[in-house]
C-alpha cells in the first residue's frame, strides 16, 4: 500500500484510507456491528493504516465500532486515527447543525477519546466551518488540544482556501478534507490547488461517489429508509441515467485499457491526478474491501486522465455536486 507523510508531523498514513460513515449506520440504512468490526480488520489486513470517522456518523456509533475494532486488532501505534468535531445534534433527532464553538470542541474531544479507546487522536478535523462562530475561537480551541497533546495533527473539512487562511493565522493546519471523485470535482477549483501550494495533504472523501463508481448500480436500483442517496440528485431521474451511462463507459475503458474494474480506476484517478491525496474508501462489509487488491501496482498516465474526462463529458450533460449533504448553521 502506498503511503504519504503528513507534512509537519511524524504521521505516514496509507494513501487509501477507510471511511466509516456507512459503518455508523445513520443515512445508510443501519449497521451490523460485528460485520463492521470484521470490515475494519479486513481493511487493516490489506495495508490500510488510516481510519477516518466522526461523532456524527451514527451519533457516536461509528467511533464506538472503530474503537472496538482497534482494541481487538491491536497495533494502535501503526495506525493513523482521524476523527472530526464541530457538528452537534439532539439525542433522538436526525437534525444536525454546525457548532464550532470552543465549548463544543472541548466536549467532543473527550467523548471521541472515550469512544475510540485511545489517549490521542492522530488527526482531528473541523467537520464543517461554522459561520456563527469566529474562526479565531475555533482555531484557538484546536491549537490548545494540539499543544496539550490530545491530538497530533489538525485538519479541516469542507473549508475554502480563504477559511483555511483565516484558521492558519491562529493555529497550525496539516490537512484538508474535501469531497472529490470522478463526478464531483469542485474541489479542484480552489481547495486542492491551495493544498498543493501550501504543502497540505488532502483526504478526498466520497471517492466512489456513494457507490456509483463501484459499477454495481443499475437503472432499477432503489434506496430505502434513511439512505442519503434518496436525496442525492445523481440518483434521481434524469441524471441517474446519465451517470450510469458514464459508469458503463468507464467500466469498458478500465477493462480494455488496464484489465481493471471501474472501482479501481476511480480510486487510481484520485491518487494519480492528485499526488498529495489520500482516497477515502467507504465500506461496511468485508467483501467491500477485497477490491483494494486491484489498486496497487499500476498507474494512470496523462493520456488516461484526458480520455476519462472525455468519456464523462460525453455522458454527463447535467452534472451536479454534493451540495445536498451540507448541514445548516444553527438557526438556519
Amino acid at each position: 500500500m502506498e503511503s504519504v507523510r503528513i507534512p509537519g508531523t511524524e504521521l505516514v498514513p496509507s494513501r487509501v484510507g477507510l471511511g466509516t460513515w456507512a459503518i455508523g449506520g445513520w443515512k445508510w440504512g443501519g449497521t451490523d456491528d460485528a460485520n463492521a468490526v470484521r470490515t475494519i480488520h479486513a481493511a487493516l489486513d490489506r495495508g490500510i493504516t488510516l481510519i477516518d470517522t466522526a461523532p456524527v456518523y451514527g451519533f457516536g456509533h461509528s467511533e464506538e465500532i472503530v474503537g472496538r475494532a482497534i482494541a481487538e486488532y491491536g497495533q494502535r501505534d501503526k495506525m493513523v486515527l482521524a476523527t472530526k468535531t464541530a457538528l452537534e445534534w439532539q439525542e433522538g433527532s436526525d437534525g444536525v447543525v454546525r457548532n464550532a464553538s470552543a465549548a463544543r470542541i472541548e466536549k467532543e474531544i473527550n467523548d471521541s477519546l472515550r469512544r475510540l479507546r485511545t489517549e490521542t487522536i492522530d488527526l482531528y478535523q473541523i467537520h464543517w466551518p461554522d459561520p456563527r462562530v469566529p474562526m479565531e475561537e475555533t482555531a484557538n480551541a484546536m491549537r490548545r488540544l494540539y499543544r496539550d497533546g490530545k491530538i497530533r495533527a489538525i485538519g479541516v473539512s469542507n473549508f475554502t482556501s480563504e477559511q483555511c487562511e483565516a484558521f492558519r493565522e491562529v493555529a497550525p493546519l496539516h490537512s484538508v478534507q474535501p469531497p472529490l471523485n470522478l463526478f464531483e470535482r469542485d474541489a479542484e477549483r480552489d481547495i486542492i490547488p491551495y493544498a498543493q501550494r501550501e504543502g497540505l495533504v488532502f483526504l478526498a472523501y466520497g471517492a466512489l461517489c456513494r457507490g456509483l463508481l463501484t459499477g454495481k448500480m443499475h437503472a432499477d436500483s432503489t434506496f430505502t429508509g434513511d439512505d442519503l442517496r434518496q436525496s442525492d440528485p445523481k440518483f434521481r431521474a434524469p441524471r441517474f441515467t446519465q451517470y450510469l451511462a458514464a459508469v458503463e463507459a468507464l467500466t469498458q475503458y478500465a477493462r480494455e485499457r488496464h484489465d481493471k474494474p471501474v472501482l479501481a480506476l476511480a480510486v487510481r484517478w484520485v491518487l494519480d491526478a492528485h499526488p498529495n491525496a489520500i482516497a477515502l474508501w467507504g465500506a461496511r462489509r468485508p467483501d467491500q474491501v477485497t477490491p483494494l487488491d486491484d489498486i496497487d501496482g499500476w498507474t494512470l498516465e496523462a493520456s488516461d486522465l484526458r480520455d476519462i474526462d472525455t468519456l464523462i463529458d460525453e455522458h454527463v450533460t447535467d452534472p451536479v455536486g454534493p451540495e445536498f449533504m451540507a448541514p445548516p448553521a444553527r438557526g438556519g
